[in-house]
């Protein structure tokens, strides 16, 4: 909970600077954000204002790297990496880390191979280096090195910033998750089940229809 209040305390920072720079000074804001060792969302950011202004001036190039790493991969800047600027040490790692989390969104048993082809990793030793040192240690992943099977099982990964066009898929799961709670008959149901059911509510209420 702690590292999720940090969490939240430095995207509210950068998004308060953002909100009073512009042009090359906000570009600037840009390239610490992706760079912080700690942050790991970006729609927050991405969503102040001031952003939409870099588009279509000299600095527009922040406002899509910025945009790759609230949604993209390692992957995806290697297919624009011709219309992107190059990325210093630190986001490379950033966006690395990031695919890994994409990753682990829809498969809680990555092979080996697969992440040294998306990371770009040559060999297993520094796989699991990249996976303990930068991924483990970071407390964005957790999980299990299985050297036998040669694949990484996510036990927990921290979620990205949702595309989007995921935001109508979510509202719909929330809806129905709210919708089939609050018919229950609230005697039968303990105290975290009706916490569950108001927190679901509150969200759903939330979220932009």
């Amino acid at each position: 909970m702690d590292i999720e209040r940090k969490h939240a305390e430095l995207i509210d920072l950068f998004v308060k600077q953002a909100a009073v720079l512009d042009g090359p000074a906000l570009a600037g804001l840009v390239l610490e954000a992706s760079s912080h060792p700690s942050l790991f969302a970006f729609s927050e950011i991405l969503s102040v204002p001031n952003l939409a202004k870099l588009e279509g001036t000299l600095y527009s190039s922040s406002l899509d790297v910025l945009r790759l790493f609230a949604y993209g991969t390692w992957s995806d800047y290697k297919c624009n990496a011709g219309s992107l600027p190059a990325l210093s040490f630190d986001q490379v790692r950033k966006l690395k880390q990031l695919s890994v989390l994409t990753l682990a969104e829809t498969n809680k048993v990555l092979p080996y191979d697969q992440l040294m082809q998306e990371l770009d990793v040559s060999n297993v030793r520094e796989l699991e280096d990249f996976l303990i040192n930068e991924c483990m240690h970071a407390g964005i992943v957790r999980g299990k090195l299985d050297q036998l099977s040669r694949c990484f099982e996510v036990q927990f990964a921290a979620g990205r910033d949702l595309r989007p066009e995921q935001l109508n898929s979510m509202i719909q799961t929330l809806a129905h998750c709210w919708f089939s709670l609050n018919s229950y008959n609230t005697s039968f149901l303990k105290r975290n089940d009706i916490q569950l059911i108001s927190l679901l509510g509150v969200c759903f209420q939330a979220l932009p229809m």
